[in-house]
C-alpha cells in the first residue's frame, strides 16, 4: 500500500511539472502588437497638405517598405475621395519586380477607410517590397512647401524607402520615383512573428 501511495505522489508530481513546463512555455511565447505604419509615415515626413484627385487619370502607385523584422500582413486599408467598388491592391517583391498578392477591395463610401482582412502574407526581415493600387482617385499628400523628403522613413517596423508610380491600367511593376509627395491612402496591417 505504502508503494502505491509513493508511486501516486510520483506520478502527481510529475503530472504537477509538466503542467507548470506547459502554462510557462504559453507565458513566455512574446504576444506582437499589430501595427498600421502609414500614420507614423505621414508625421515623419511631414505630408500635411491634402488635395483630392478624383477621375484624374488612371495609375499604378503606392510605397516600397522593408520590415525591420519577420513578419505578416494581415490585412489591407484604403481610403479614396471617391467611390470605386473594384481597386486592384497589389504587393509586389521589389527585387524580382513579381506580384506576390493581388486583392480586390471595395471602397462603398468616399472619405471612409476600407479594412480588408486578407490571407496572411509572410514577409521576410531586411527584404523590400511594395504595395499599390491601381486607380484614377487619391489624395495627394505633401508637404506644404511641396519640398522633398529623405528616405528612408521609419515607421515602428517598417522603414519606407521611396514612393512609386507610373501611369496607365495595367498591372506592371512602377518604375518612377518621386519625393516631394505621396498618393494614398494605401497601407496595410503588419504584425510581428518572431
Amino acid at each position: 500500500m505504502k508503494t502505491l501511495k509513493t508511486l501516486f505522489t510520483i506520478l502527481s508530481a510529475a503530472i504537477l511539472t509538466v503542467s507548470c513546463s506547459s502554462d510557462d512555455d504559453k507565458d513566455n511565447t512574446p504576444e506582437f502588437k499589430t501595427e498600421n505604419p502609414l500614420s507614423v509615415y505621414y508625421t515623419q515626413t511631414g505630408f500635411t497638405t491634402v488635395s483630392n484627385f478624383v477621375n484624374s487619370g488612371d495609375y499604378e502607385f503606392g510605397l516600397v517598405f522593408t520590415p525591420t523584422v519577420k513578419g505578416k500582413i494581415k490585412a489591407l486599408t484604403l481610403k479614396l475621395p471617391a467611390t470605386n467598388p473594384s481597386v486592384r491592391v497589389t504587393i509586389w517583391d521589389y527585387t524580382a519586380k513579381t506580384v506576390l498578392r493581388t486583392e480586390t477591395l471595395n471602397v462603398a463610401a468616399a472619405d471612409v477607410q476600407v479594412n480588408k482582412e486578407i490571407s496572411e502574407l509572410a514577409l521576410e526581415k531586411d527584404k523590400k517590397y511594395m504595395i499599390t493600387m491601381n486607380s484614377n482617385d487619391w489624395y495627394k499628400k505633401s508637404k506644404a512647401d511641396n519640398s522633398n523628403v529623405t528616405y528612408p522613413i521609419v515607421a515602428g517596423n517598417i522603414t519606407f524607402n521611396e514612393y512609386r508610380w507610373l501611369s496607365g491600367t495595367t498591372q506592371t511593376f512602377p518604375t518612377n520615383v518621386s519625393a516631394n509627395y505621396n498618393a494614398g491612402d494605401l497601407s496595410f496591417d503588419f504584425q510581428q512573428t518572431e
